[in-house]
């Protein structure tokens, strides 16, 4: 009984070693292994000495979002510190590494990074401050914490729809010049990491990368200063079916007025005026989601050449109707000065233009035709001169009607002509001139 009972004591003591609360180990607390309280760590490392290198790596978690009227991007990242603080080193049999939470950042000395444009910023702090503290026994630290900032990106939107942009993302120290603080890429290009899963709904992330230069401020001296840069190219397929194909589609549909007859002015008119409209909510609404900036977008070329066509064919309309008002009261004075010139009584002189019906033509079964018009006025208008006669037959009306109906010109004008094929012609032409220049 007695053996059984030491061997259950030392099974049990082994146990107890092997599963033993190590933090119940040190008769000290934490702070006094880290000599927290024994040093003044307002300042900074090694004061009075060099500077003090501070590596920093960054893993982009997500690119929120990306807006062109505010001129800013969104960005959630790992931000990373390394640095060494002897001040922290603690003897240490396994060499093995302490890791806190964000409680003991506030009675130890950090680097003070900060996001130079940015506009607002926040540490995530579900469920409580996302900030690690990772010590080694020789005083070097790991610094982490999990940001986003949304930071101004200058944006040229001269070759919009069709453009590129470069944002870039800029970290600091707020208070030590480059005499105190070196801030640099830990493992240069390496030292950024993106998540393969970034995405962004009008954009395409061509690349991520970094640079690093010093900035200088009049008041206060030299800064070292990081760069993260990435480059964004503009998906351009919802801009073709939001845009281009409407702004297209309204120009081909104004080219429709071309073949309506001139006489159908309801037609012509509401057809032109429709289409004007429709790009004007087009142009609006494209400017609605977009900064006012003073210069000209690559978007604004294509949608105002378009206005501008929309707008001559209606133009074109107005002309061709002052044109045949002309020409017509030219007509009534030419049929009137020959209605009181012919010497043959029971006589009639009629003029026949494009416009004169088949049952005009029809009514001059029986009468006979002397032509008084010289050969000059012939290619636009023709005067008959009918004499009464008693004698009718069939062989005369059929003759006399072919006659009329070669001469009567089609209700075409010339100008609707000339444009079916200049307007079609000079937009394929601005096309390829646009594409080319700015795809």
């Amino acid at each position: 009984q007695r053996h059984w009972s030491n061997a259950v004591a030392v099974f049990c003591s082994h146990i107890f070693k092997k599963n033993r609360d190590l933090t119940k180990a040190w008769r000290g607390k934490t702070e006094q292994l880290l000599r927290v309280d024994e040093h003044d760590f307002t300042m900074r490392p090694a004061f009075g000495g060099p500077a003090i290198p501070v590596g920093v790596d960054v893993q982009v978690e997500s690119l929120d979002s990306i807006s062109e009227v505010d001129m800013d991007f969104t960005m959630t990242l790992y931000l990373r510190h390394y640095w060494k603080d002897e001040r922290l080193s603690f003897p240490s049999t396994n060499n093995k590494s302490m890791t806190f939470d964000g409680r003991l950042v506030k009675k130890i000395w950090v680097p003070d990074v900060f996001f130079v444009h940015s506009k607002r910023s926040f540490i995530h702090d579900t469920t409580t401050d996302n900030i690690m503290l990772r010590v080694f026994p020789d005083g070097h630290v790991l610094y982490s914490m999990r940001v986003t900032v949304t930071a101004m990106c200058n944006m040229d939107f001269s070759h919009f729809p069709l453009d590129s942009q470069t944002c870039s993302l800029e970290l600091e120290s707020y208070a030590y010049t480059d005499e105190d603080l070196m801030l640099y890429w830990k493992n240069g290009n390496e030292s950024l990491k993106t998540d393969e899963k970034i995405s962004l709904s009008q954009f395409l992330i061509q690349k991520f990368h970094t640079t690093s230069r010093l900035a200088f401020y009049s008041s206060t001296g030299w800064y070292n200063r990081l760069y993260i840069n990435f480059t964004l190219r503009r998906h351009i397929f919802f801009f073709l079916l939001q845009t281009y194909f409407p702004a297209t589609l309204m120009v081909m549909l104004s080219w429709v007025s071309f073949w309506i007859d001139r006489r159908a002015v309801p037609a012509r008119v509401s057809l032109g005026i429709t289409t004007v409209l429709t790009m004007s909510t087009i142009i609006t609404g494209v400017n609605a989601s977009m900064p006012r900036v003073s210069y000209i977008k690559a978007v604004d070329i294509y949608l105002w050449v378009s206005f501008v066509f929309v707008f001559l064919s209606v133009l074109e309309y107005a002309a061709v109707n002052y044109l045949t008002t002309v020409q017509e009261r030219k007509e009534r004075k030419l049929r009137e000065r020959f209605s009181c010139s012919c010497g043959i009584p029971h006589s009639k002189t009629m003029m026949l233009d494009g416009n004169y019906s088949e049952s005009d033509a029809n009514s001059l079964a029986g009468y006979t035709r002397n032509q008084m018009v010289p050969e000059e006025e012939k290619p636009e208008k023709m005067v008959v001169h009918l004499a009464m006669s008693n004698e009718s037959n069939s062989s005369r009306k059929r003759g006399l009607k072919g006659h009329v109906g070669l001469r009567i010109i089609q209700n075409t004008h010339a100008i609707d002509k000339y444009s079916r094929l200049i307007f079609p012609g000079t937009y394929i032409f601005f096309n390829l001139i646009y594409w080319s220049v700015f795809s």
